[in-house]
């Protein structure tokens, strides 16, 4: 109860606070690039049930066709706008509203699509989606410059199911067994920390005097 009512307090009160930015971005992507601000795309939710998650959308429309629902390096999808908004993760604010109406937390095993949720082994498949995904966690923290990291990689799709979704699910099976409401604050924290000092909170806490 006491996480849900923190969604609720924070996702309203942001969505309220922040709606000036909100209309600002929704009209730079308008005018930056054809299409609609928002971007929907399905993900899987908490026990499984599939619902649509909202994006400020990042890439052009009718640009090169992508199989991998992964983003990797430079791609030629992204518009001017879009890299701002990535850079800095705005384009993920609409997911106030999924936190909202009960499809998100704040934090929590960042929801993932159906084609790898189905590549997860059956144990840990079922104690991460025990809970409901979040806008952030550990993995998005450590996995800030993901799409650079597979851009380098000689098959980006390989290489993020074999090392990164692997890794991602380790920190969501332990954020599952050792969840709290200090817990979630921490990590709210460290997003903080990561986005706007733009450095690791990891890398942070193993350089504080000890």
């Amino acid at each position: 109860m006491g996480k849900r009512l923190l969604d609720l307090v924070a996702a309203g009160l942001g969505l309220v606070l922040l709606s000036p930015l909100l209309f600002g971005i929704a009209l730079w992507i308008r005018f930056d690039s054809p299409g609609p601000a928002l971007y929907r795309q399905e993900r899987v939710g908490r026990f499984g049930r599939l619902f649509r998650i909202h994006k400020f959308r990042t890439m052009s429309q009718g640009g090169p066709n992508n199989t991998m629902q992964i983003t990797v390096g430079a791609d030629p999808r992204i518009t001017r706008a879009g890299s701002v908004l990535r850079r800095l993760k705005l384009d993920e604010l609409p997911q106030l509203w999924d936190v909202l109406v009960g499809d998100m937390s704040l934090v929590g095993p960042r929801p993932e699509v159906p084609k790898y949720v189905a590549l997860y082994p059956d144990a840990l498949r079922d104690k991460v989606l025990s809970v409901r995904p979040g806008m952030t966690d550990r993995a998005s923290i450590e996995y800030r410059e993901e799409n650079e990291l597979l851009a380098h990689a000689a098959d980006p799709e390989r290489t993020y199911i074999d090392v990164v979704m692997p890794a991602k699910l380790r920190y969501a099976a332990e954020y599952v067994d050792r969840r709290s409401m200090w817990a979630d604050l921490r990590l709210i924290g460290a997003t903080v920390q990561t986005l706007w000092l733009r450095r690791s909170a990891v890398d942070s806490t193993s350089r504080a005097p000890r």
